[in-house]
């Protein structure tokens, strides 16, 4: 009986030190939201969002099943904050075309027109 209470003990405290240990910085970014649906049908939808601003969401199905065209097609999207600060979005389509993303980056980055065009004089 008291190795089981010492061995109670010992574990508590070195889960209280773990603890302790653990990152909750933003360089150690938590998961703040999941979702995934998954059947196993070859259909498929999942998000995901985390406290450092990353985004992430995919949804996938069959297009033409049971012919010889059979084919997957992702739908999906995911964002970022750079390490400048700036919010970056990829949105993209995989198909029989393939991979066809479109990037879009939020304020802040690059330089705006009408500095560039003040600097042309």
């Amino acid at each position: 009986m008291k190795l089981i209470i010492a061995l109670c003990l010992v574990s508590a405290v070195t889960a209280g030190s773990l603890l302790r240990k653990y990152d909750y910085s933003p360089h150690n970014p938590q998961i703040v939201r999941y979702e995934n649906d998954n059947p196993g049908s070859g259909n498929y939808r999942y998000y995901y969002e985390q406290t450092d601003g990353t985004k992430q969401e995919q949804k996938g199905e069959i297009r033409n099943e049971g012919t010889e065209d059979e084919a997957i097609v992702v739908k999906g999207t995911f964002t970022w904050v750079g390490p400048d600060g700036v919010t970056y979005t990829v949105n993209y389509d995989a198909d029989e075309n393939g991979y066809q993303p479109e990037i879009e980056q939020g304020p802040g980055g690059g330089v705006p027109p009408a500095v560039v065009a003040s600097l042309l004089g």
